[in-house]
């Protein structure tokens, strides 16, 4: 036997050494474009392969001989080809497709429109954009490992993310410049926040599922409205098709988190949606019977497994006159994180920041998050065309914190003996955020030359935290014994808010040759009513036996029996107001183009009136107040195309950013931990944005793009923590304008692919300088601490030096198989600011981890997997120092630092089916 494979090895080898290989590339004769997904077989054997992400093929195994290519596709023309292959050699066959004849029609014009979710589609948008611009297709955002739009997001050149307890994206931060300086649009038109201070939208409301493709302006023309210093959000959702189409998909997946620990959480539905004081009027008095223990029913269970959907149907009607299309999305999660975090205190500069109090929080997180949207349009004749769209999101956040918490105080803990004073606090809190939106829009070619678009919008934004609930206990630890005790005041309280906008657009458009260039002339304006509501209500709550123990005389907290110490609450607050904004705009914007120069630029003009009213106890005034002013705020971008697949990009524009509408409003709000101001005389920050790029698109679906930006802000608003000049000792959180900022930076993009593999890698580096106040505590010649002014410069809130993408891409249309591993680098960032020199909160930089893979059948089933947070990477915040103090406090394991706060999320899973028809 032995002898019988030596004889046959070297007939094997030598069969093997004269085989050779055909390789080459498929291209659209029209579009010079790789021709993609097209079946190559040699006739007369079974060997055979499918066209790759940039056409390429390659069919080894091919013995001495002549043989016959043949092609086949839908789409194109049927080709063959003869070729010979002598002994072990690879031949080199680049071909080109005609376009198929059923698709070369002379006497029938045929209207649709192009795939809006594909990667071709998005790569294309970016080279003709008249200015700079980022797109993230709808088939990407598909076979990503990313549910929501701010998870999305974060793939994109000079975007990073700023996450929520659960360690899930909620705002982006376009580069560098914090979530207040950009704006979010749905369809090109702003949209209101549900946010009860501020005008930024959290991007975790949107389930990714929705949209056709995300686009991100980082460069503003006069068309667009002014106030984005970082840039603009534009979520284009799926549009009316062409044809029936049907899509759905189902998944299932799970937390890791909640393998190791239980789940806390409460029957949110059964609560109280509104206080005593709305349901019974300003002058009742509220009795503890009139407070569900609903909210404070806490369970320990397992949950149940993560359950998501979306489904979209639509079609033509009418002779094709009526497009229709319905979608909608229904995610429902369980989430939570692990959470240790340090209460200080600043000593002084010398011995720097002692550690008082170590709380180790639990969240455990309940999100059910829908969306359903619809979008009709009706072609009138091919010079009219009216659309109406319709979207509704919803996002429900059942929220439970449980703390415990150690006093570090000098003595008041021993680590060997066990003695420790303890407190504990449990908080239930349900969020539910609402965004509305209605838009009707006509598009109206009134002569060859002339056209005229108009859009009226009603959008609605609504915040509900009904029966937040904190429940304190205290305790002291002996021997490593507790005993828990009710002690102070628990709080339940109230907060609703609403913003509703009303806006009309009107641009008109006319095309004329100057010479032998094109010019498009565009004049608009906009008018924009907003209205906005927000109510706060309070009780506090004394134990009626504040020596009750708990395991004694009451083992849960709807036991507890209490005292209501405001009976009419606390509606009479700063947090109780109503604010308005109207703006009016208007503007004028040229477009002209020759073979290789394009030209964008013009100006705009925005008036604003901002103004507030606040609710004080009955029979007082109600404070008011109001700002106004105008902005004019120019722009030019100027795009030169040496070739075809060459742009040379040059812009300019002037950008603001106004105060958010709680912002202005002299409030004052003790927080745990510090007090928060409004501050009326905050301005809004103005910039001076610049922008150069070189974009490269080699191919249809792959680019190389490099650029820098560079920023100049007056008067930029930062939150700090700051001290009351009357009362020295009092510290608070305030809004300030500070000075000039300059922040600018460099972002490189690449997107390439050979054969079924693809890498997709993003690069931003950003440098940012601000100086603001701060206070400098030292020891005097007598030993006593004095505190001293000095100023310090620094980077801009929210603003990371590094930030960088990653993603290894898998495609095989052959075997139906897209996959990918996703990774991501956050470079440290400014947490928070504090008043002290030198002890500002640091978020550690990081790497997140997410991979995804999907199987596509003929039949148009699929499953797929994704998974999230691989490597399980903790959110840490620091400061940049140490003190002695802290020398014996456990988990302070970060080197020449204090660690102030570590959230751990561990992994998730989702395993689904999708079909598309």
């Amino acid at each position: 036997m032995i002898r019988y494979y030596l004889h046959i090895l070297p007939i094997l080898f030598t069969i093997t050494s004269y085989a050779g290989t055909l390789k080459g590339k498929l291209l659209e004769a029209s579009t010079g474009e790789p021709a993609l997904g097209v079946v190559i077989y040699v006739e007369g054997t079974n060997l055979h392969d499918i066209s790759g992400l940039d056409g390429s093929f390659s069919i080894s195994n091919l013995q001495k001989g002549s043989y016959r290519l043949s092609i086949r596709h839908i789409s194109y023309a049927p080709m063959q080809k003869e070729f010979a292959i002598d002994g072990n050699e690879t031949v080199r066959l680049d071909l080109t497709l005609e376009a198929a004849e059923s698709l070369k029609l002379d006497e029938v014009a045929v209207t649709g429109k192009r795939d809006g979710a594909s990667d071709n589609t998005a790569r294309l948008m970016e080279r003709n954009a008249s200015q700079v611009m980022n797109i993230v297709s709808g088939k990407t955002i598909q076979i990503s490992p990313d549910l929501t739009v701010a998870n999305v997001i974060q793939r994109i050149s000079g975007i990073s993310i700023e996450r929520n307890s659960n360690g899930d994206g909620q705002y982006a931060i376009l580069r560098g410049m914090d979530k207040r300086y950009n704006y979010t649009l749905v369809n090109g038109v702003k949209i209101p926040s549900p946010d009860n201070k501020y005008r930024y939208v959290p991007l975790d409301i949107f389930p990714s599922d929705l949209l056709d493709r995300l686009e991100v302006y980082k460069a503003l023309t006069p068309a667009m409205e002014g106030d984005a210093i970082g840039g603009a959000v534009n979520m284009v959702m799926k549009d009316a098709p062409d044809q029936f189409t049907f899509s759905a998909n189902v998944s299932t997946g799970y937390n890791e988190l909640f393998m190791d620990r239980k789940f806390m959480g409460y029957e949110f539905r059964s609560i109280q949606s509104k206080s005593p004081y709305e349901r019974n009027g300003n002058q009742y008095n509220a009795t503890p019977a009139d407070f569900s223990t609903a909210a404070v029913n806490y369970k320990l269970k397992t949950p149940a497994p993560n359950l998501l959907g979306s489904i979209a149907i639509g079609n033509r009607f009418l002779k094709d006159k009526l497009g229709v299309l319905l979608a909608g999305s229904y995610q429902n999660t369980h989430r939570g994180s692990n959470s240790l975090f340090f209460d200080s205190e600043t000593v002084d500069t010398l011995r720097g920041e002692a550690l008082t109090k170590m709380s180790e929080r639990k969240y455990s997180e309940q999100q059910i998050r829908y969306g359903l949207h619809s979008k009709i349009d009706y072609r009138v004749n091919e010079r009219h065309k009216i659309q109406f769209y319709n979207a509704f999101m919803n996002l429900t956040n059942v929220q439970v914190r449980d703390v415990k918490s150690t006093q570090l105080t000098i003595g008041g803990y021993d680590p060997v003996v066990g003695n420790a004073t303890l407190s504990y606090s449990t908080r239930s809190r349900l969020t539910r955020q609402q965004i509305f939106n209605s838009t009707l829009q006509g598009k109206h070619q009134l002569a060859d030359a002339l056209a005229l678009q108009w859009s009226a919008v009603y959008s609605k934004a609504i915040n509900e935290v009904p029966d937040n609930v904190t429940v304190p206990l205290t305790g002291v630890m002996q021997h490593f014994q507790e005993r828990k005790t009710t002690v102070g005041d628990a709080s339940r309280r109230w907060e609703h808010n609403s913003d509703r906008d009303l806006s009309g657009y009107l641009n008109l458009t006319y095309n004329t040759t100057i010479g032998a260039t094109q010019v498009e002339w565009t004049a608009g304006g906009l008018f924009r009513d907003k209205s906005r509501s927000n109510f706060y209500n309070n009780y506090q709550l004394r134990p009626a036996d504040p020596f009750a123990e708990y395991g004694k005389d009451f083992t849960d907290y709807t036991q507890i029996r209490w005292t209501i110490q405001n009976p009419r609450g606390s509606v009479g607050s700063a947090l109780t107001y109503d604010a308005s904004e109207q703006i009016k705009a208007g503007f004028i914007q040229f477009k002209a183009e020759t073979k290789n120069l394009e030209m964008l630029g013009g100006v705009r003009a925005e008036n604003t009136n901002q103004g507030y009213s606040m609710l004080f106890p009955i029979g007082e005034d109600r404070p008011n107040g109001n700002q106004k002013y105008t902005d004019i705020l120019p722009s030019l971008h100027l795009k030169y195309k040496p070739e075809e697949h060459i742009n040379l990009r040059a812009s300019y524009f002037r950008s603001i950013n106004r105060p958010g509408f709680f912002e202005i409003v002299p409030y004052r709000i003790v927080n745990e931990e510090y007090q928060e101001r409004g501050n009326p005389g905050l301005k809004r920050a103005v910039a001076d944005n610049i922008d150069l790029r070189y974009e490269l698109f080699p191919r249809a679906s792959e680019q190389f793009m490099v650029g820098v930006f560079y920023k100049m802000i007056k008067d930029p608003i930062e939150y700090t923590l700051q001290r009351d000049a009357v009362r020295g000792q009092d510290i608070y959180y305030s809004p300030g304008n500070f000075g000039n900022a300059r922040n600018y930076g460099l972002e490189i993009d690449y997107i390439k692919y050979v054969k079924q593999f693809g890498i997709k890698a993003n690069y931003t580096y950003t440098h940012s300088r601000i100086t603001t106040p701060k206070s400098k505590r030292i020891r005097n010649e007598s030993g006593d601490l004095e505190t001293i002014n000095v100023e310090q410069t620094r980077p801009l809130y929210g603003q990371s030096a590094h930030v960088a993408n990653l993603s290894i891409l898998y495609k095989s249309q052959k075997n139906g198989i897209d996959a990918q591993l996703a990774g991501g680098y956050t470079g440290d960032r400014i947490n928070t600011v504090s008043q002290f020199i030198d002890n500002d909160l640091w978020q550690k930089g990081f790497v997140q981890m997410d991979a995804s893979v999907e199987k596509t059948f003929r039949n148009g089933l699929g499953v797929f997997l994704k998974a999230n947070n691989l490597l399980d990477t903790p959110m840490e915040v620091f400061m940049k120092n140490t003190s002695a103090s802290n020398a014996n406090i456990p988990n302070q394991d970060l080197p020449g630092k204090t660690l102030i706060r570590r959230d751990r999320y561990q992994r998730s899973y989702l395993l689904g089916v999708r079909y598309k028809f």
